[in-house]
Order: structure tokens, then C-alpha cells, then sequence
């Protein structure tokens, strides 16, 4: 598809999600307008999250083309298309920016220093220089944080609960996410703790997802850890597809992998992510500063196992295990 074709094609389906959209800079007096910078394309996957966000603002009293219109753009997993959506959105004037995952945000806070940011979700907003801490943000962003460092070492965990016989767990990487390398860190530390080595898998572009298999292969990995990332998510189903190929016991931080047959899915739910960040907009549109509003943290953890998947590595997962799972995929 040509460029335009596909430029009119991501609009038109973004209309599936949103109320029509006015093209042009919000007048003032005029309904207002909320700018999303979505890290992935519409579809199944991200319309829990956009879906979560919408209903937390019906929640609040709003009416989409009523009381307020949103602007959605969609990076499709691509890193290098933040910038450019960032400044787009910029100049349809929002009053507030709602961004997911570090390259996001970033790619948000250079274009803008005075139009409020609201995060959904992002790992380590301190770490990577986003806010001045959780409790006094400071500047004109603000929402809601994972701390990796935590959940890595509990998705190392569930992985060695649900296969005894873990000991070399590779990890996808992206370098081109800023936030990818901090997130790297801290599974270092966390595999120390657990007594696991841990293999990092660098993957630039969709095309090397195969060769990086290839490679943990080689490397004699007999895990997989997949940290949530705008340039995997597309691509999901192709990485859980090669985890059962090269029968690799895997755990992800979307429930959906799960659900589309990955071994394990722990981490924050992100639909509730994001209906928790309609909150911070009703706040901003009422006249708070993002650097009053204080970060929070994922409240609602879930976890995912599939047994089908189970029953083909030839697990056999503890029922206290089974017992502790938000949901258990038969």
C-alpha cells in the first residue's frame, strides 16, 4: 500500500475508535480535544486499552463529539514515527497528549513543553529523566508508572515456578526504545536473584524477530521473556507461534500473547492503565497542573496461563500456581 493509501486507510480505521475528527486547530470556546499517541495500530489488541480509556471517560460524565473529540495517531510499532506524530498532534492544539510507553512519551516531551502529558504507562519515568520523581513530577507531564525492576524479577520467578528446569532465559530487545536498556538492567540485577542466566536478544526491525530465534537457539536458551515494547506487540503472534516452535517456555507482559497461545503473561493491566489515565485528563481539564498531580502505579496485576500450551512443552504447572492465575486458558 503507497504511502497516502495507507496514511487514508490508518485514518479511516481509526474512525472505528473514535468519534469523527475535526482536521483542523481547536478554536477557542470549542469542544475540547485529546490527543492519544497509540504506540501500535487499531485492531483487537489496542482497542482493550483505547476501549478502557474511552469508558473511563464516559465514567466521568464526557461524551465523545459532545464534550470532547480525541485525535488518535498510530506509530504501527514503528519507533522512528513518534517524532513526526508528536508534532502533528501538537499542532491540532490539544489541551492534553495521552501517550503509552517510553518512545511515546519522549517523543511527546520534545514536542511540547507546555501542552499537558498524560502517561498511561511507561516503566521507570524517573530513571529515564520523564519527571523529577513520582510524587512531585514537575514540568508538564505527568500519569501513571510500572517499576520494572519489580516485575522482572516476578516474571523470572513464575517462569522457573511453572518449569523447574530453566536456567538460560533469552530476552528480546529493542535498542532504538530509550527505554529498552534501563528495562535491560534491571532484568540483569532481577536473573541474578533468581539464579538464571540471562541471554539478550538485540532486535531492531520486524525482519530479525526470526533470526533472533535462530540465535537464542545457538545460545542453547531454553526460556523466554518478552518485555512489552511498541516494536513487538504487531508482531506478537509470530514470536509466541516461534516460542512453541522451538518449544521455548515463555512468559510475556501482554495478557493477549497469552491468550493467542504464549505459555505465561504477568505484568499491570493495561486496559485498567489506561482507564485510570481518563482520570488525569478530567483532573487537567478542570484546571490542574500535571506537576501537582502525582505519578501512581499499576494497582491491578494479572496473570495468565495456558494449559493447552503447557500440555505441548510438557509442563506440568503447580496448582498453586493455577490457584494464584487471574486466568487459566484450558
Amino acid at each position: 500500500m503507497g504511502r497516502v493509501g495507507r496514511r487514508q486507510f490508518l485514518i479511516a480505521t481509526g474512525a472505528l475508535f473514535a468519534a469523527p475528527l475535526a482536521a483542523e486547530a481547536q478554536p477557542a470556546g470549542k469542544v475540547p480535544r485529546i490527543g492519544v499517541l497509540a504506540p501500535d495500530v487499531p485492531g483487537p489488541q489496542s482497542s482493550r486499552s483505547i476501549d478502557a480509556f474511552r469508558r473511563g471517560l464516559r465514567d466521568l460524565g464526557y461524551v465523545e463529539g459532545q464534550t470532547i473529540t480525541i485525535e488518535y495517531r498510530w506509530a504501527e510499532g514503528r519507533t522512528e514515527r513518534f517524532s513526526d506524530l508528536a508534532v502533528e498532534l501538537v499542532r491540532l492544539k490539544p489541551v492534553v497528549i495521552v501517550t503509552s510507553g517510553a518512545p511515546a512519551v519522549l517523543a511527546a516531551k520534545q514536542a511540547t513543553s507546555t501542552i499537558p502529558i498524560v502517561m498511561a504507562q511507561i516503566n521507570d519515568p524517573v530513571g529515564l529523566g520523564v519527571v523529577g520523581s513520582l510524587a512531585r513530577p514537575a514540568g508538564n507531564i505527568t500519569g501513571l508508572a510500572n517499576v520494572h525492576s519489580e516485575l522482572a524479577g516476578k516474571q523470572l520467578e513464575l517462569l522457573k515456578e511453572a518449569d523447574s528446569k530453566v536456567s538460560r532465559v533469552a530476552v528480546l530487545w529493542n535498542p532504538a526504545n530509550p527505554g529498552a536498556e534501563l528495562i535491560l538492567r534491571h532484568m540483569r540485577h532481577a536473573s541474578q536473584a533468581v539464579g538464571v542466566t540471562l541471554q539478550p536478544v538485540e532486535i531492531r526491525d520486524p525482519s530479525e524477530i526470526e533470526t533472533g530465534f535462530a540465535v537464542m537457539i545457538r545460545q542453547r536458551a531454553n526460556a523466554l521473556l518478552l518485555p512489552p515494547d511498541p516494536l513487538f506487540l504487531p508482531h506478537g503472534k509470530q514470536i509466541v507461534d516461534l516460542a512453541a516452535k522451538n518449544r521455548l517456555a515463555a512468559i510475556y507482559g501482554w495478557r493477549e500473547l497469552a491468550e493467542s497461545g504464549g505459555l505465561m503473561a504477568y505484568g499491570p493491566s493495561i486496559p485498567d492503565m489506561f482507564r485510570r489515565a481518563a482520570t488525569y485528563v478530567d483532573k487537567i481539564l478542570k484546571g490542574a497542573k500535571p506537576a501537582d498531580l502525582p505519578v501512581e502505579q499499576p494497582t491491578k496485576f494479572e496473570l495468565v496461563i495456558n494449559m493447552k500450551t503447557a500440555r505441548a512443552l510438557g509442563l506440568t504447572i503447580p496448582q498453586s500456581m493455577l490457584l494464584r492465575a487471574d486466568q487459566v486458558i484450558q
